[in-house]
């Protein structure tokens, strides 16, 4: 129910540009082109990189505009940026999918998307889960390029985990180790396709390595990893 409504507050009231603060814009045409054009789209490499991290891609850096839309999207519910953050997140898949040659997919495989999931106590804070948002938005916008593409949101939590905020890069990796799994059945369903797992942002890889794990534990296969932004991160 608090999903809708903030949908339904974002479309009645006037807003701000998300990202530069541009009156009666939820985007303006600036940003949104920066954040569409596939530009900045490279791989990404945190330092340390942590062992099991598939080639990540992302879209931009975490920072200015990037971040500020990132942010009125995940904590203040500004749902309708779900579609151009989508669209971003679409370039990193390409960029990840096209990197991984033929061995990484079949001309006629579909793209499988498989967001990271938030916490559960987050999802209620927040209303909504934002990767798994933005994982289907950058769905329709592969498919609307002719790329056929769905989202598995397969991966739950199987245990609770510390705030991440102030855990250095190896503390992360072991507070997240472990802490996923794939709902039963999911090995079929990840075996049909080329498997990119997608956050909206990646700081030191960590959730991203514990996403593949659980992954190739059910019997799939990580071609790539996509993420709308990168923090600190060796190009």
């Amino acid at each position: 129910m608090r999903g809708w409504w903030r949908e339904i507050v974002d479309l009645v009231l006037p807003v701000d540009c998300a990202g530069c603060g541009r009156t009666r814009s939820a985007l303006c045409a600036r940003c949104l082109a920066r954040l569409c054009g596939a530009e900045g789209t490279q791989r990404v490499r945190p330092s340390p990189e942590p062992a099991g991290l598939p080639a990540v891609y992302a879209a931009g850096a975490y920072e200015d505009e990037l971040r500020a839309v990132l942010l009125a999207h995940k904590e203040r519910g500004a749902l309708r940026l779900a579609e151009p953050l989508g669209a971003a997140l679409a370039a990193a898949v390409r960029a990840g999918i096209h990197a991984a040659g033929p061995g990484g997919r079949r001309r006629d495989e579909p793209v499988l998307l498989v967001p990271v999931p938030s916490a559960r106590s987050a999802t209620a804070a927040r209303g909504h889960d934002p990767a798994r948002r933005m994982a289907l938005c950058a769905a329709r916008q592969l498919r609307r390029e002719g790329i056929p593409a769905r989202v598995l949101a397969v991966l739950r939590q199987r245990r609770s985990v510390v705030d991440q905020v102030g855990l250095s890069a190896t503390q992360r990796v072991e507070n997240l180790s472990g802490a996923l799994r794939a709902a039963p059945g999911s090995g079929r369903l990840l075996g049909a396709g080329a498997t990119v797992v997608v956050d909206d942002v990646m700081t030191t890889g960590a959730s991203l390595v514990e996403a593949a794990r659980a992954v190739a534990a059910a019997g799939g296969s990580v071609a790539a990893a996509a993420v709308v932004a990168a923090s600190s991160c060796d190009c």
